[in-house]
Formats: C-alpha cells, sequence, structure tokens
C-alpha cells in the first residue's frame, strides 16, 4: 500500500561519494614524521566528535598530534586539515546522476558523517547538492550516524514519518540504526544493486506506474 511519502536518504562516503584517497593517511604519517598505523588509529579515535560538530577542526588536530606525541603548531594543522579534506574529495558521478534522476519519482536526501569544515568544502565544490530536497551533514546538525539523533533530525527537517524513508548506506551498523528508528534500510554493495532494491520499494511505495 503506498505511503504518504517516499524519500530515499542516502549516505555519502563510500555510496556517492568514494572512500578516502588511498595513501592519504600516510601521508599525513609522513607530515607528522610517525608510523601510517599509529597516525591512522588516532586520526579514527579522535574522530567521533569531530564529525559530531562537538570539535573544531584546530582541536581535532591538536587531540591527533598531542596522541602521538607531536607539536600542535598552526603549520602542520593547516597543513593537515587541507590534506584531509582533500583526500575525501572525489565523487562517483554515475551515481551522482542517479540520486538525482530519482528525483522525478521521490524525494532525495543525504545524510553524512564529515566534520563542518569538510562539508563547507564540499558544498562549495559539489552544486548538485542543492538540487536534494534535503542535506543533514553531521558536523553542522551535530549529531552523527549511528546516533539516533541524526536520523531525526531528518524526519522533523522533512517533516515526515520514519516509515517514508528508505535509508541507504554501505555500513550494516547505520542501517541498523536507521531500521531500530523506524525506516526502512539497505546497506549498499554497488549501483545496479541498490538501484534494483530502490526500484522495487519505489514501486511498493509510490506505485509502479510512477517509477
Amino acid at each position: 500500500m503506498p505511503t504518504a511519502r517516499s524519500i530515499v536518504l542516502f549516505d555519502l562516503f563510500g555510496v556517492i561519494a568514494r572512500h578516502q584517497l588511498p595513501g592519504a593517511l600516510g601521508k599525513m604519517a609522513a607530515r607528522c614524521h610517525t608510523p601510517t598505523d599509529a597516525f591512522t588509529t588516532a586520526y579514527w579515535d579522535c574522530r567521533p566528535p569531530y564529525d559530531a560538530g562537538r570539535q573544531s577542526a584546530s582541536e581535532y588536530w591538536t587531540a591527533v598530534l598531542r596522541r602521538l606525541s607531536r607539536s600542535a603548531d598552526p603549520d602542520t594543522i593547516e597543513e593537515l586539515r587541507l590534506t584531509d579534506i582533500d583526500s575525501w574529495s572525489r565523487v562517483d558521478e554515475r551515481m551522482v546522476a542517479y540520486v538525482l534522476s530519482l528525483r522525478d519519482v521521490a524525494e532525495v536526501a543525504l545524510l553524512s558523517n564529515i566534520p563542518s569544515d569538510h562539508a563547507d568544502a564540499f558544498l562549495a565544490a559539489q552544486p548538485w547538492l542543492r538540487r536534494l530536497d534535503h542535506v543533514a551533514l553531521s558536523g553542522k546538525i551535530r549529531a552523527a550516524k549511528p546516533d539516533p539523533a541524526a536520523f531525526q533530525h531528518c524526519v522533523e527537517a522533512l517533516r515526515a514519518a520514519p516509515g517514508d524513508f528508505l535509508f541507504v548506506d554501505d555500513r550494516a551498523e547505520n542501517v541498523r540504526a536507521a531500521r531500530a528508528m523506524g525506516m526502512n534500510g539497505h546497506v549498499f554493495t554497488g549501483h545496479d544493486e541498490s538501484a534494483a532494491v530502490i526500484d522495487t520499494w519505489l514501486r511498493r511505495t509510490v506505485g509502479p506506474d510512477q517509477v
């Protein structure tokens, strides 16, 4: 039976945008004169409050450098910050085109874990984001997946019910969190397989004649 709304809510990295540029963590580790493994651990362990908008870029990089017993001088922080932003800047143009094509038959929104300064750079470089019905970026909404608050933000921003959403993410734990909120969920494994799942869901929600 058709629902009142049909909203496809996409993750960004690993779905529409590429994962981090290979070798980027090694490049940043070399800048800090530290082994890549140690840098990678510090980079990810310190990340959650930065993603969730509870830390500035300077605070995040200071925490990383202190974890590595390295000096947190402004020049180093800025170099690392810019290298990091660049490493997350690539998109899958085929997925961008597909996501935009869905707007002919459904509402389309985005929910991504991304720090606030990264979000500013990504929004400036990717004007297609302005064509979506809603864009929720964790550093801006101050909640990161799988925190239920991130999904609740989308529900409230779009004035919809959780059941109106199909959430698509490449991380199973995020899809589980969306389902726990009452959303439909799909773990992304590739364009063709996910397009088939989305098409089937839309045929159930908006009707076969409209897809």
